[in-house]
């Protein structure tokens, strides 16, 4: 969960963030490096009290500012196709959700079950009790069981939205027309938040996602539960 005066990402919820995190940090590292370097020599070309005839035109230091980014580009290259493959993987999923964008709230439908599905819309303020976020609950939420892969196919039945959850790494639009798909695991149990990441119209800002992983015998008891009130 993100708070006030937040300046990086939020605590990764799977391994897909995981990945995307270290990442990140590989990236900047490089960054940080190419910047303190490039510092470096701006200082030392000014304030240097000599010159020298072949700085302008110097064979050896044409190789190294040609042959030194193509390393620099491959050593981001690599790591970020592998993140890219890794986000396409599907192996054996253990649940298949269809979650469904509508202006302005989400449908989800749990296709292994034979009558599985409910709207899930933002709890206006007025109704929100202690401890509940504004703007990011939802009255009902999406629940998953822990440390299984789960697959969520997305489309919308209106207009563009986006399936957003900053924790698990995962932002895919809701198309009309189209369906698209993602997977990812949740590794440990708690709630994660996120919203619509495509404006949508004037209510764009209320379609919250709510995601809540429990143990596996907590979810069995929850589908048990949703099954007979259906």
């Amino acid at each position: 969960m993100a708070h006030p005066s937040q300046l990086g990402f939020q605590d990764a919820a799977s391994p897909l963030m995981e990945e995307l995190l270290h990442f990140h940090d590989h990236a900047l590292m490089i960054v940080f490096l190419i910047s303190t370097l490039v510092l470096y020599i701006i200082v030392a070309m000014v304030t240097a009290k000599f010159t020298d005839k072949l700085i302008l035109d110097s064979q050896e230091i044409e190789i190294i500012w040609t042959v030194l980014p193509a390393i620099i580009l491959i050593l981001i290259a690599l790591p970020s196709l592998r993140i890219l493959y890794l986000m396409d993987e599907i192996n054996d999923p253990h649940l298949t959700i269809k979650a469904m964008g509508h202006q302005w709230y989400w449908s989800y439908e749990y296709t292994d079950y034979e009558d599985l599905g409910f709207d899930s819309y933002m709890i206006p303020t007025q109704d929100l009790t202690p401890g509940q976020f504004r703007l990011l609950e939802a009255d009902h939420r999406m629940v998953i069981p822990v440390d299984s892969p789960i697959r969520v196919l997305i489309s919308a039945e209106d207009v563009l939205h986006s399936w957003a959850v900053p924790a698990l790494g995962i932002k895919v639009d809701a198309v009309p027309g189209r369906l698209n798909q993602t997977t990812f695991i949740v590794n440990r149990p708690g709630v994660f938040y996120g919203q619509c990441s495509e404006i949508c119209g004037a209510n764009h800002s209320f379609m919250p996602i709510v995601i809540e992983a429990v143990p596996l015998e907590h979810f069995e008891n929850w589908t048990s539960l949703m099954v007979e009130d259906a």
